[in-house]
């Protein structure tokens, strides 16, 4: 084992990819290393609480890292991330997992992290952080290493919903939106690293309104740096979408913004969408999308859909059915409906199980058949494209273009974050293929 030296395993959306950033350049700053988790004196779990699944896969961990390490009086564990804090009593159940962590913090602890340490290094264990002010994390600025491709700008935190499904707002709280400028700067940090890629996240990218600068504001003013790269939006509300199309047409309009929209409807029964708490309706969805595919024909849409929700008929699954094959979204994450501690929804009368899972196989199978031809229209495309990884294949490469699509080129000899110009010459349901011209 190495003194001094920290593991950090991530669990769940961006906003906790970029909590772990942060966590991670502190600690860096303070004099730590980071190692691999045999060798780490802490060990750092960030958790998610959004599924059920998820929260079972963490508790697992978490009781494997107990037994693994409960003896070894020079490791340390620390759990982060929202699950310890999506209801009063979970801190609690998180205790009995795990007997010998060494301290539980909240989302806003990571600031203090280095300070934390000190604490445990000195003898102190079971120790509880709950911080009572939500910070501005666009402040921290990242140090990437070299060949880092995508940067991760936080923009705010929490939510003004009220959703009958959701236990985050507990652990995340209400809305916080970060000073605009800690957010540029922060940007230009990265950019001037050699980052090409960057994204914008939060809870809810369209509630941001600092003062009088909102969303397309300070989207305007990123994209005026002086560097080549891409933009790419965090989740959108779809009331936002309803109220606000001109400001996300502006938004799509500038050059560097992927035109790409991540918009979770949940449902296409308005009944279903009123028992959640979601507040809108699906014709004023239908209505606003057509606004803006009229802008942008190539607009690449990610939606999020639970089926099974409480209350949910046959004819309102055909509702939702029926959307997704209007909507063709080009990525669609489905969830089955879990009842999540501290929320309404956990109170309503629920769904047998293996009804919820049938929907969820329907749905699947008509969203894999929807993307058969999806792409079709982007055979013999030429334009530019940012490479960012390997692809699926030996020799072969992955990028996007402006309209976020999945692009594999095969023979690659380039480097990874270098702009091309290349030709669609193959198109594969959701995958483009092509080839550098």
């Amino acid at each position: 084992m190495q003194e001094n030296s920290f593991y950090i395993e991530t669990y769940g959306c961006t906003s906790n990819k970029s909590d772990s950033y942060i966590i991670s350049n502190t600690l860096k700053k303070s004099g730590y290393s980071q190692n691999s988790i045999e060798n780490a004196q802490f060990i750092i779990i960030n958790t998610c609480a959004v599924k059920e699944q998820t929260e079972n896969k963490i508790k697992a961990r978490l009781e494997n890292l107990h037994e693994k390490y409960q003896n070894n009086s020079n490791k340390y564990i620390i759990i982060a991330g929202c699950l310890p804090h999506i209801a009063p009593n979970y801190i609690e159940v998180i205790k009995r997992i795990v007997p010998s962590f060494a301290a539980i913090i909240d989302l806003n602890n990571i600031r203090d992290i280095s300070e934390i340490f000190q604490e445990i290094k000195v003898g102190k264990r079971n120790l509880i952080f709950k911080s009572t002010q939500s910070i501005d994390k666009s402040r921290f600025y990242i140090d990437h290493p070299q060949g880092k491709i995508t940067g991760i700008i936080p923009i705010s935190e929490g939510c003004l919903g009220s959703c009958t499904y959701c236990c985050v707002k507990s652990a995340r709280g209400t809305l916080n939106c970060y000073n605009p400028k800690s957010i540029i700067q922060n940007v230009k940090h990265q950019l001037e690293q050699g980052i090409k890629q960057i994204y914008l996240t939060s809870q809810d990218c369209s509630t941001y309104q600092y003062n009088d600068t909102n969303l397309a504001d300070i989207v305007e003013k990123i994209v005026s740096l002086d560097f080549k790269f891409f933009l790419r939006i965090g989740m959108i509300n779809p009331a936002f979408l309803i109220k606000n199309t001109e400001q996300l047409i502006s938004i799509f309009k500038q050059p560097r913004v992927y035109q790409f929209l991540h918009i979770p409807i949940q449902s296409g029964s308005n009944k279903i969408l009123q028992r959640m708490q979601r507040k809108y309706l699906i014709s004023d969805i239908i209505y606003s999308i057509e606004v803006l595919r009229e802008e942008f024909e190539n607009l690449t849409i990610s939606t999020d859909i639970i089926c099974g929700f409480p209350g949910e008929k046959e004819y309102d699954f055909f509702r939702t059915i029926n959307f997704v094959k209007w909507l063709k979204p080009e990525i669609l994450n489905i969830s089955k409906f879990t009842p999540r501690p501290g929320t309404k929804a956990k109170g309503m009368k629920q769904l047998d199980s293996k009804l919820i899972k049938e929907r969820t196989i329907r749905l699947s199978k008509i969203f894999r058949n929807s993307l058969e031809n999806i792409n079709i229209n982007w055979k013999d495309w030429e334009g530019e494209i940012l490479i960012l990884h390997d692809g699926t294949e030996p020799n072969q490469a992955f990028g996007r273009n402006y309209a976020y699509k999945n692009i594999f080129i095969d023979n690659y000899k380039g480097k990874y974050g270098e702009f091309h110009q290349v030709r669609i010459n193959k198109v594969d349901g959701f995958n483009l293929y092509g080839k550098i011209i």
